[in-house]
């Protein structure tokens, strides 16, 4: 082993707007003290209350990628277990995120576009 991941660090047009998304999603505290990192205007974090660090970093001109688009693939994205799939829907559209696939079992999972165009599903616990 080389190493622990500290964090998973999104790129996006604004740090703080896309911490405060996760937070309404996942929980925790946005841009809590913490000695790994000074927060300003490009950089903001979410401490979720699971223990994981999520950070975003402002990127000028950021491009976000497109759904099946083989010239700007998703690059990563995150699986957010839930107990009530339609519940949740709700909520992440609530909060800006965009629906961008059912899936072949809409009542497992769902994929969704973040406000600055990164993917996550939402999976039936």
């Amino acid at each position: 082993m080389i190493g622990h991941l500290q964090c998973v660090v999104l790129d996006c047009p604004d740090a703080l707007a896309l911490a405060r998304f996760y937070g309404a999603l996942l929980g925790g505290e946005v841009n809590r003290p913490d000695p790994r990192w000074s927060l300003d205007d490009d950089w903001a974090t979410l401490h979720t209350d699971s223990g994981q660090v999520l950070a975003f970093q402002r990127a000028a001109g950021h491009r976000p990628p497109r759904w099946g688009d083989v010239d700007r693939p998703q690059q990563f994205h995150l699986d957010v277990q839930v107990d009530d799939l339609e519940r949740a829907h709700e909520r992440v559209l609530e909060l800006g995120a965009t629906l961008i696939d059912r899936g072949p079992r809409p009542s497992a999972w769902r994929v969704y576009a973040d406000p600055a165009g990164h993917f996550f599903c939402l999976v039936r616990h």
